[in-house]
């Protein structure tokens, strides 16, 4: 079972948010490397680090009609880039990311803007073109690019388990009770990072945030912009601050949503979400009239029923306690899907856990055929090359007291969760946490919302701290759900269209009730 994703695609429609900062925009070519009203552009800048050859930084990508049903074509066309698969080996040998664009509407373009839909994992081939009406007004003056990150999708994307291996995974107690359970726990922890690393090869070692970074600053190069245009949600909010950080001159205006605290490790994050998801439940509670402890503490006391006894369902298939609290977790990613999960609660609380396993399903992208996504392999592998902190299971006995009064609901599962997620790994973590120290980088708007239940709303603070005064600027919006932009608030969404379009840099801590 995956730690509860930074990104899912069934509320992706909340999360949306564009990039951008302030002072001069880049000035994007079309494919002949003019500029839209056939002006030459200048040279974009080198990225940092080893030289790069002119076989990576002169390709031209060709663009045509993306392939797959998944993927419209009309005005989106795909490409792939070749990327050095070691960054520090950039002569070396290379691999295929697959990119997605559509040009800008209008006579008066800015640039590319790039997005990143979080996770990690989330692909952006399957999902840009979805938000293209949500962002119309950007899209005029923007061409709207995304892709998707190394091991994602059709960029080498990884699968480590079959989907019949997943299913048979269900029964597996991700709260182990017992020392067997324990041991069933870990050792099939074990064997999906075997199969990550049979799966993945060579890649299973360059696939981290920082190579990600580096992929972006190449992006940038071949497309033809002198600085980056971002748009990054909820992981992708880390990613932009890497980026930030390591490519600080080549900031354009960047705008990240749904903000992760730069600053945890493993554990806190996993303290972060558990304190995010418990106020997002209390909030949910207290708006059906019901006292947050006490609701809490039924909900608790009902996911120990199914941990004994787990519920029958429509299907066929039995509801676990892991499956009936993914099922909670999903709903709570937005404000709008709180009725659902009053009708799945009363359900499982009289013996149906049909409507949860079908929440569960969904959030684990499980279709009506038994066959699942790969967004969760993708992750996996991608912060477990990133997380240096590998937890024992002492260490997290000796927790689990805290995660529990933090929350009664998803203490216990996100404390075992920082254990199994990269337990016996097969390549050492990199770093402790993020850096995203940018001096001299342009402003970056980030968005906090008090309700986030995946990105607790602190960390847009510890983001703005950590990329520096003067860079990171702080906009609140007093909301629920992952994600502020596009989620309703026209105070928001005017304050980031105004920053992306006009460079017009808000106030640190302008506050949108």
């Amino acid at each position: 079972m995956p730690r509860f994703a930074r990104w899912t695609a069934a509320v992706a429609a909340a999360l949306l948010i564009t990039g951008c900062g302030s002072g001069s925009s880049g000035s994007g070519t079309d494919d002949d490397g003019k500029g839209r009203s056939g002006a030459p552009v200048s040279a974009p800048r080198q990225a940092e680090g080893p030289g790069l050859p002119a076989s990576l930084t002169g390709q031209k990508l060709k663009w045509s009609r993306c392939k797959g049903a998944s993927v419209p074509g009309g005005d989106w066309l795909c490409a792939t880039l070749k990327a050095p698969l070691d960054w520090s080996k950039p002569d070396g040998d290379t691999i295929g990311l697959a990119l997605i664009r559509s040009k800008a509407t209008g006579d008066q373009r800015i640039g590319s803007l790039l997005f990143n839909f979080g996770g990690p994992g989330g692909s952006g081939i399957a999902t840009m073109p979805s938000y293209a009406s949500a962002v119309s007004t950007l899209h005029e003056r923007y061409d709207l690019v995304s892709w998707d990150p190394r091991g994602v999708g059709r960029s080498e994307g990884v699968r480590c388990r079959s989907d019949r291996a997943i299913q048979a995974a269900e029964s597996i107690d991700a709260t182990p009770d017992d020392a067997a359970e324990e041991k069933a726990y870990l050792d099939d922890a074990v064997d999906f990072g075997r199969g990550c690393a049979k799966a993945a090869g060579k890649l299973i070692a360059h696939v981290s945030t920082t190579d990600t970074a580096r992929d972006m600053d190449l992006m940038r190069q071949v497309l033809g912009d002198r600085t980056m245009h971002y748009f990054g949600i909820s992981y992708g909010t880390e990613l932009g601050g890497v980026y930030a950080h390591l490519f600080p001159q080549n900031v354009g205006r960047m705008v990240l949503d749904a903000v992760v605290d730069p600053t945890a490790d493993s554990l806190g994050h996993a303290k972060n979400q558990t304190r995010g998801f418990q106020r997002a439940l209390d909030n949910y509670l207290a708006s059906t009239g019901q006292d947050p402890r006490q609701g809490s503490r039924k909900i608790a006391a009902m996911l120990k029923r199914i941990d004994a006894k787990p519920l029958p369902t429509s299907s066929g298939r039995k509801l676990t306690q892991t499956l009936a609290l993914t099922g909670i977790v999903l709903p709570l990613y937005s404000k709008e899907s709180w009725p659902i999960l009053t009708s799945a609660l009363k359900a499982a609380q009289n013996g149906n856990g049909s409507e949860l396993l079908r929440l569960a399903d969904e959030y684990n992208d499980r279709d009506a055929l038994g066959h699942y996504g790969t967004t969760t392999h993708s992750q996996r592998v991608i912060s477990c090359l990133d997380e240096k902190q590998r937890p024992t299971a002492g260490q997290v006995r000796r927790l689990l007291p805290e995660f529990e009064r933090i929350s009664p609901v998803f203490g216990d599962y996100l404390g075992w969760d920082t254990v199994g997620w990269c337990h016996d790994w097969p390549v050492a973590g990199q770093v402790d946490h993020a850096e995203v120290s940018a001096p001299g980088a342009a402003p970056v708007l980030l968005v906090g919302n008090t309700g986030d239940p995946a990105t607790p709303y602190e960390g847009a603070r510890k983001m703005a701290d950590g990329l520096g005064k003067g860079v990171g600027v702080e906009l609140t919006w007093k909301g629920e759900g992952h994600g502020a932009y596009g989620s309703g608030s026209a105070c928001v969404d005017s304050t980031v269209n105004g920053y992306l379009l006009d460079g017009t840099v808000p106030k640190d801590g302008e506050i949108c009730a």
